[in-house]
């Protein structure tokens, strides 16, 4: 199981990966983890069919699993938009195998930027956009532009000023899972710490690495960061339920 508040923190490198996770097997001791697929339901059996790669299960309609009650609880996935480029070019916050890749991800941009002679790619390698203004998005942006600002000092030609640091959201605050005033405080720390926050602002595009934003801003760049809310997990295809 994974505990996503702490994902911003691995993803900064203030924790260990391995703290992000819980083992259920060690937590769960008093229930019995079987790592399959629910294949079918069978309410008036009260059963389950569940498939597994154990040996001569696979293939075979799987195993089946009676039960007293039953919970459905397929988690979610990032929610997200039919946005030119978008598919091809964003990174999501969701695990902590995006976190870590973010976060090389964003040190490998400062190796780029630090080495190249090209103004532009210089600029692009050291923007970064941040699509959401949920905690997700707004942790992982103020944990990594921490990272980042204290990585500098190992760049004999990168300054904390010389990046860009913008989040994106939609709606008219941020933080709406702390109240308004939280949120609102929230927006004037980060731009005191140059971070660029656009409100009623959305993603338009991200094609050609280029983040075109409904304010008709255009930044050029190789990081766009996609937290922009979660949805339903679609469990496709789903279990076969009578």
């Amino acid at each position: 199981m994974t505990y996503q508040p702490f994902l911003p923190e691995a993803a900064a490198g203030a924790i260990s990966p391995r703290h992000v996770v819980v083992p259920l097997r060690r937590v769960l001791d008093r229930c019995h983890v079987v790592i399959g697929e629910a294949t079918g339901i069978d309410h008036a059996e009260r059963t389950a069919t569940i498939s597994t790669l154990a040996t001569g299960e696979e293939g075979t309609g799987g195993r089946r699993i009676p039960y007293d009650e039953l919970v459905l609880a397929p988690g979610s996935v990032s929610r997200t938009l039919p946005i030119p480029g978008l598919a091809e070019h964003a990174i999501g916050f969701r695990t902590v195998e995006e976190a870590i890749g973010l976060r090389n991800h964003v040190l490998e941009q400062m190796d780029i930027a630090s080495s190249t002679r090209d103004p532009a790619l210089r600029d692009a390698a050291l923007t970064f956009v941040f699509v959401g203004g949920g905690y997700a998005g707004v942790e992982a942006l103020g944990e990594l532009e921490d990272m980042a600002r204290y990585a500098t000092r190992y760049y004999h030609n990168i300054r904390p000023e010389d990046m860009k640091w913008i989040l994106v959201e939609a709606s008219a605050r941020i933080l709406p899972e702390v109240g308004e005033e939280m949120g609102r405080y929230t927006v004037t720390e980060l731009r005191r710490r140059n971070i660029d926050v656009r409100l009623e602002t959305r993603l338009e595009s991200c094609a050609d690495r280029v983040a075109v934003l409904s304010d008709g801003s255009r930044f050029p760049t190789r990081t766009v960061v996609w937290t922009a809310g979660v949805k339903p997990h679609p469990c496709s295809p789903p279990p076969t339920c009578r």
